[in-house]
C-alpha cells in the first residue's frame, strides 16, 4: 500500500525557528516607528505569512495606519513610501535574524521522525533568498536542515498564492499535491495549503498568532493560556485548517492518527 503522505512543507518564523515570531514584528514595528508612526504589534503580525513587501504594503493601508500618516505628510503612503520601508526593512532584520533564529524546540526530533517515516522535508517562507542566508545556516546549527527551501522572491506570488508550496514540490519530486502536509502557523499560510490541495496542519502556540516567547507564556496567569489558544483556533479552523498543533513537537503523533485511519 502506497504511503498517505509523501512530503511536509513546513513555514519557517513561529513555526520551526524564532518562538512566537519576534523577528518580523519587531522590525515591521521599527520601519514605521522612523517615520514618526507608531503601529501596534497586532497590526504588525496581520498579514503575516506574506512577502515582507506586500506586508509593510498591508500593514500602510490599514485605515488607522493610513490616517496616521495622512496626519503627519498630508497624503496616504504611495507606493513609493512601501519600497523605501522594504529597502530600509532588509538589512535591519538581518540584524535582527541573527538574535531571533533558534530552532524551536522539538523540531530536530520531529523532522527526524518524519525522515524516519519516509517524509521529504520541504520549507516555505516570505523572508527573501537573502534574509534565509542568515537563517538556514542558523537553523542547521541548532539541528533543522530541510531538504529544500523555497523563497517569497523565488516565485511571482507569495501567500496565499499555492506557488511556493508547488515549487518545494517541484523540487521534492513530488507529483501528488494530496500528498502533502503544510504546516504553517499563519491563516494565509493554511489559505496556501488548502490552494496547494494539500493536508494542512495549524500551528497555534509558537506562532504569529499567540505570538509569545516561552518565558512570557509561562508568565501567563492560570487558564489564559487556553482561553487564548481556543480564540486562535477558531481563526485556524476559519482559514480551513484540517489539523490543529500546539507546536510541530506534536506532529508525528497527528501522522500516527492520521496514517491509522
Amino acid at each position: 500500500m502506497m504511503p498517505r503522505f509523501e512530503a511536509v512543507l513546513f513555514d519557517w518564523a513561529g513555526t520551526t525557528v524564532d518562538y512566537g515570531s519576534r523577528a518580523p514584528a519587531l522590525v515591521f514595528i521599527e520601519i514605521f516607528r522612523r517615520r514618526g508612526i507608531d503601529i501596534t504589534e497586532a497590526e504588525a503580525r496581520g498579514p503575516m505569512g506574506r512577502s515582507k513587501r506586500e506586508h509593510i504594503a498591508a500593514v500602510a493601508e490599514m485605515p488607522r495606519v493610513s490616517d496616521l500618516w495622512n496626519d503627519k505628510y498630508g497624503n496616504r503612503p504611495a507606493d513609493a513610501d512601501v519600497q523605501a520601508m522594504y529597502d530600509e526593512f532588509l538589512p535591519l532584520q538581518k540584524e535582527t535574524l541573527q538574535k531571533h533564529s533558534d530552532v524551536i524546540p522539538g523540531i530536530p526530533e520531529a523532522v527526524a521522525e518524519c525522515r524516519r517515516r519516509g517524509l521529504k522535508i520541504g520549507s516555505t517562507t516570505g523572508y527573501t533568498r537573502e534574509l534565509m542566508e542568515v537563517v538556514a545556516p542558523l537553523a542547521a546549527a541548532g539541528g533543522y536542515s530541510p531538504d529544500t527551501i523555497v523563497c517569497s522572491d523565488d516565485v511571482l506570488a507569495g501567500r496565499p498564492a499555492p506557488w511556493m508550496n508547488c515549487h518545494a514540490l517541484e523540487r521534492l519530486g513530488v507529483i501528488s499535491l494530496s500528498s502533502v502536509l503544510v504546516v504553517d502557523d499563519t491563516p494565509i499560510g493554511i489559505v496556501a495549503g488548502v490552494n496547494t490541495g494539500g493536508t494542512t496542519v495549524a500551528v497555534t502556540q509558537t506562532g504569529n498568532a499567540l505570538g509569545l516567547t516561552e518565558a512570557e507564556i509561562a508568565e501567563l496567569p492560570p487558564g489564559e493560556l487556553e482561553q487564548r489558544l481556543a480564540v486562535i483556533d477558531q481563526q485556524f479552523r476559519e482559514a480551513g485548517a484540517d489539523h490543529l498543533v500546539r507546536t510541530v513537537a506534536e506532529l508525528p503523533e497527528l501522522l500516527d492518527r492520521l496514517e491509522s485511519n
